[in-house]
């Protein structure tokens, strides 16, 4: 537990605890509300501002960022993985997108049961809203897979996180303009998946420390 700790740092446990206590704090009284004002402002401005050829685009990333798109990437991945044997990695890898899923769409949605926004642009977006299974999977998938592969192949590790870095901005812009996601829905999203990614790779860390395998930079 000790070497756990040590391996998560002061900042990120700080961190995960405010964020727990946010969502606990703050997640009922979004719930609560059916037109929140803040949030009803951020997509009526996302909509007078960006151009319709733009929204487009975001349409057609919001579909491929979807499970059925994003399934075929982590199987990928997966094999990628397997053929290198990566053992570790994978299972890391596993734990990490299985479990994200598992805490939104099994917990924290259910619990929270907040609906999505309106008119939404697209027809099949359903189920609830509240925290943004799309802004929690991409950062925890993209990122640890960036975080284990580049671990292996350091001059990949600026393109592959540079890269993935933009395509989950797309993402979360996508969610906003395609109605999908309240704001709030995506922040609490994100830093769900911070802080389930600093508990994946710390657990890592100290596994490589206890096989005696060298530590990832």
């Amino acid at each position: 537990m000790q070497e756990w700790l040590a391996a998560m740092g002061w900042l990120r446990l700080a961190f995960a605890a405010m964020f727990a206590a946010a969502i606990a704090g703050f997640g009922p009284r979004l719930a609560a509300e059916r037109h929140p004002p803040f949030d009803e402002s951020v997509l009526t401005w996302v909509h007078e501002h960006i151009p319709a050829a733009f929204g487009r685009v975001l349409l057609l990333v919001y579909q491929a960022s979807g499970v059925h798109v994003t399934a075929v990437l982590v199987l990928a991945v997966l094999i990628f993985l397997t053929v290198r044997r990566f053992w570790p990695e994978l299972a890391c890898l596993v734990i990490g997108t299985g479990g994200i899923l598992l805490i939104v769409d099994r917990w924290l949605k259910p619990l929270f049961d907040r609906r999505r926004p309106s008119d939404r642009l697209l027809e099949d977006i359903s189920g609830r809203s509240f925290p943004s299974g799309h802004a929690a999977g991409s950062v925890v998938f993209y990122f640890l897979a960036c975080t284990l592969i580049s671990a292996h192949y350091p001059q990949l590790r600026r393109p592959l996180f540079l890269a993935s870095a933009c395509w989950v901005a797309l993402v979360w812009l996508s969610t906003l303009y395609c109605r999908a996601h309240w704001l709030t829905d995506i922040a609490a999203g994100a830093g769900l998946g911070f802080v389930w990614l600093s508990f994946c790779l710390a657990g890592f860390s100290v596994w490589e420390a206890r096989s005696g395998r060298r530590r990832h930079p």
